[in-house]
């Protein structure tokens, strides 16, 4: 048993066997895994005691200690390190010393890994513990606040790699890591081996075993780089090096093999054959050398792969330029090899030494077998008829299911022995083979739920002894979870017509459950903050307003929540912070509910609340001012605080023949009031609402809405070519189908949309909508020399934002910008020139072609002509049909005008063909009226260029 013998000497005189004192490594609460290494200092052939000076402590005072040896085994090699916890708390971590490490294992004479450390003495308290693991030396230790301490540790061996502090948590979740990226490592390399052995005994051809003996040589490899071999047999530190080196020597000898075999060279040249024979012998010779001195057997088949890699290379340019198409097809495989080899050694000089590049080399081996196997089979089965006539019908359902990964469920009727093929069990966590047997083995992990139904449609099935299983039922999994399964089986008859067998498969249906019910719950409630959407709460409103009629109990207030100027929110601190405001609102407001109270979301902002708890007058004002308070405590998000108001409209039920969406507009009524009289109020609702005066309030609202619900369409007019008829391009126009009012005229809903600060989010819907028709056009008919002309108000060109809005709309739908066109009046300019002028010049920077809508009604239209960046005139329709002796002359002039200013022109309200005719012979481009078409919707219009393009290519 190991024994530590520590003795504190202070100031005492140094022996010839002693160590200076070293700075210790400061360790804090946050520090995962810590690199000792550099900091480690090693003292070797100290002898047996070993003393040194210890870092200084809080106090100032360097200590002595004095550690003796405590196996045999030691050499007289230490290892001294410090540790000083700055933090407030008590830390603990364990130290890892990994026994093999491929980085800096040099290429001659390479240290192949052993135990690094027997033991560490801290310079207070005891010899720390040690902990399982095989494939390093892990200790725990523990640092006291403000402890400073010296460790000491007797190592094994002269060399010690790497030294790591790890958080034990962080430790641990890093082996769990790797482990299971060599786990698939190791399947996939064992799949490989197994598979290249199957297609030797099937198809017999030389290159076949020269790739499985690699495959299973690269097996080798890594189930011992990765630990494996060692939890299937009893391997010692001294065996491991042997075993280690073994596969090296395995590795190279099977590469001198595939690259003989593959590149079949016996053919070119026979003293090609005997170098390989000889080259291979002196590697099997290797293996021997392996068990006296496995360091240098190693060092030998590191040096082998580089001279196959080198030899690789000379033999695949020559026969390649032979046209051998064997040496052609391996140079991919062999490019990967040599890449592999280089980073192999730069892992093994040190100039490579990260974590991950040891795992990182045996990943790449196997990726490089794979890729010599899907070469080596195209070589084996081509010309082949391998894949005609080989399989039965029985094999090919049988392939088909396993294909499709499906599970086979067998039950044995009389022997009441069930069978699932593969095992259902490992799938649920379960033991292997605990669902095999007998159906009752079935029950106890059944839903109770579902027991009885299970155990009678069995039953039935026995007893009518035809027809089809088609169950579905739920199953506990070890982790205690229910999985769904649906056994899809039928019966198969004896001679004496009972049955005697019931095969078909079971199948896990829990994705397409859960997915059925998330939309199920969906379909009720709003995904984002789990509130009831707006038909469960106009459906509950409804309820409780034919409750109320009968009831006295009940008196319900509907109130209409909207959180002010939210979309400035999203702008500002992206969409993911609107959604956790909402979602943290919706928990402050669900905190002031009743049981008996209703939250719904009813759009974007905008929450609705059934109170039924409170029927006082004076006791719903303080709820509500309860609720706008609540809003209004700030919200911290991503360490800044976000201030919301909220505007709340509310209504109490009194009239019996009132309906829930009545109730519901009404005190969206009051709401858009509160709104409209600066946000952050709560406004009851007040029958003048409902006056005539009140039209165009309830207009707004109704916009609000149609905004939100998409009641706002886009049709398009057609802009042809005047010379030919053709079509040119299209004028996007907004229409609105009110479901009360039917179709409401942009003369009166653009204004309304201007005064109450909708017509921003108007006029950027319709821009959108008109370049995302615009690319589906192409996307279904192909590129195309179009463009849509979108109308602007002045309320947009007056924002600061339009430019940044437009251009982050260009990069969202990737429109090319030369394809849209921006209109503009006369009176919009006219408002504000200077500001007009600067935005339309950066609009004009990005592509995007202006255009000045209704030329020719107003005085001081020319000078606009000159001072904005117009690359387009739209001729007011009164201008080409006015009836005035003057006009030609006037239509000449200013086309004339134009076109010299490099401006297309666009006629407007062109009556006849000969109008057109006569407008083109004055330089007019193009024509847009009734005459050419009636505006229509966006799939009209696909219709119309998809019948443009085939009369185009029948000319």
């Amino acid at each position: 048993m190991a024994w530590f013998v520590l003795l504190i000497v202070v100031c005492a005189a140094l022996p010839t066997s002693q160590a200076s004192a070293i700075e210790p490594v400061k360790i804090s609460r946050d520090d995962t895994a810590v690199d000792l290494t550099k900091t480690t200092e090693i003292d070797l052939n100290r002898g047996e005691a070993f003393q040194v000076s210890t870092a200084a402590g809080n106090d100032g005072i360097r200590r002595r200690i004095e550690v003796r040896a405590s196996s045999p085994a030691h050499q007289g090699d230490w290892a001294v390190f410090a540790l000083a916890n700055v933090s407030d708390e008590q830390l603990e971590r364990v130290i890892v010393a990994p026994h093999y490490r491929l980085v800096n294992s040099k290429v001659f004479w390479p240290d192949l890994g052993s135990q690094r450390i027997i033991s560490i003495t801290p310079s207070e308290g005891f010899s720390l513990d040690r902990l399982p693991s095989d494939d390093a030396d892990v200790f725990r230790i523990t640092l006291n606040p403000g402890a400073v301490v010296t460790f000491v540790a007797e190592l094994a061996t002269p060399k010690l790699p790497q030294l790591y502090l790890w958080e034990p948590n962080a430790y641990k979740d890093t082996i769990n890591a790797f482990t299971l990226y060599r786990g698939i490592v190791l399947g996939i390399a064992g799949l490989l081996a197994v598979f290249l052995t199957i297609l030797f005994v099937v198809r017999g051809t030389s290159m076949l075993p020269a790739a499985a003996a690699l495959a299973w040589a690269v097996l080798a490899y890594v189930c011992v780089d990765f630990g494996f071999l060692s939890k299937l047999i009893t391997i010692t530190a001294s065996s491991e090096q042997i075993w280690r080196a073994g596969t090296e020597v395995a590795l190279a000898s099977s590469f001198v093999i595939f690259l003989f075999t593959y590149l079949n060279l016996n053919r070119w040249h026979v003293h090609l054959g005997y170098v390989t024979f000889a080259w291979v012998v002196g590697l099997a010779l290797l293996f021997g050398v392996a068990i006296y001195d496995p360091s240098i057997a190693a060092g030998i088949a590191r040096l082998s792969f580089a001279l196959t890699a080198t030899a690789g290379i000379v033999l695949i340019i020559y026969l390649g330029f032979n046209r051998y198409d064997r040496a052609i097809l391996l140079v991919p495989t062999w490019t990967l090899i040599i890449l592999w080899l280089i980073a192999g050694w730069m892992t093994v000089t040190g100039r490579l030494s990260n974590d991950i590049i040891q795992p990182a080399h045996g990943g790449a081996l196997v990726l490089i077998v794979l890729l010599i196997g899907f070469t080596v089979m195209q070589h084996a089965f081509s010309g082949s008829s391998f894949n005609q006539g080989l399989f039965s019908d029985l094999e090919r359902q049988s392939l088909a299911l396993t294909g499709a990964g499906e599970t086979v469920w067998d039950w044995d009727v009389a022997r009441d022995r069930v069978v699932t093929i593969p095992d259902i069990s490992s799938k649920l966590g379960l033991s292997s083979g605990a669902l095999h047997g007998a159906v009752r083995n079935w029950l106890p992990n059944l839903h109770p739920d579902d027991r009885d139904r299970f155990r009678a449609t069995l039953d039935v099935l026995l007893e009518h002894k035809r027809g089809r299983l088609n169950h579905e039922f739920r199953i506990r999994a070890d982790d205690g979870h229910f999985h769904w399964l649906h056994i899809r089986a039928r019966p198969v008859l004896g001679a004496n017509g009972e049955i005697i067998r019931c095969i078909g498969t079971i199948a896990d249906c829990t994705e397409q459950k859960n997915t059925v019910d998330r939309l199920l719950q969906d379909a009720i409630n709003d995904n984002l903050t789990g509130l009831p959407n707006r038909g469960v709460f106009l459906d509950r409103l409804q309820t409780l307003l034919t409750v109320a009629t009968s009831s006295d109990a009940v008196r319900p207030t509907v109130m209409i929540i909207d959180i002010d100027d939210y979309g400035r929110i999203n702008d500002k601190h992206g969409i993911s912070a609107g959604d956790n405001i909402l979602i943290a609102l919706t928990r402050r407001l669900r905190r002031l509910l009743k049981p008996q109270d209703t939250l719904a979301r009813l759009y974007g902002d905008q929450f609705g609340l059934i109170l039924t708890s409170e029927r006082d007058p004076a006791r719903v004002a303080d709820f509500a001012d309860a609720i706008s308070k609540a809003i209004m405590v700030p919200i911290n998000f991503s360490n800044r605080e976000i201030n919301l108001t909220a505007s709340i409209g509310l209504v109490s039920w009194v009239d019996q023949q009132e309906s829930a969406l009545g109730l519901l507009a009404d005190a969206e009524l009051a709401m858009y009031r509160a709104k409209r009289g600066g946000g952050n109020k709560v406004e009851p609702f007040r029958p003048a609402f409902r006056d005539n005066t009140s039209d165009k309030l309830q207009l707004e609202t109704d916009l609000h809405r149609a905004i939100e619900r998409g009641e706002l369409t886009m049709v398009y007019q057609p802009i042809v070519h005047l010379t030919n008829g053709e079509l040119a391009g299209f004028e996007a126009l907004m229409r609105w189908e009110h479901p009360k009012r039917g179709t409401v005229s942009p003369l009166e809903f653009i204004p309304l949309a201007e005064s109450c600060e909708l017509i921003m989010p108007l006029g950027m819907f319709a821009l959108e909508r008109a370049a995302t028709d615009l690319m589906e056009w192409e996307k279904q008919l192909g590129k195309m020399p179009i463009f849509v002309s979108v109308n602007l108000s002045s309320a947009q060109l007056i924002n600061n934002s339009l430019y940044s809005d437009i251009r982050a709309l260009l990069g969202r739908i990737e429109c090319d910008p030369k394809q849209l066109k921006l209109e503009l009046t006369e009176s919009v300019v006219v408002e504000n020139p200077e500001q007009a002028r600067l935005v339309l010049t950066k609009l004009k920077d990005t592509g995007i072609s202006l255009a000045l809508d209704d030329f020719g009604t107003g005085y001081s239209s020319l000078s606009y002509l000159t001072r904005f960046p117009f690359d387009t005139l739209k001729l007011d329709r009164e201008l080409v049909t006015a009836e005035s002796q003057h006009r030609d002359i006037v239509l000449r002039s200013v086309i004339s005008m134009a076109t010299q200013m490099g401006m297309n022109v666009v006629a407007e309200g062109v009556a006849t063909d000969e109008d057109g005719t006569e407008l083109a012979g004055m330089g007019c481009t193009y024509g847009q009226s009734f005459l050419y078409g009636a505006p229509v919707g966006a799939d009209a219009i696909a219709r119309l260029l998809k019948e443009q393009q085939q009369r185009a290519k029948k000319v």
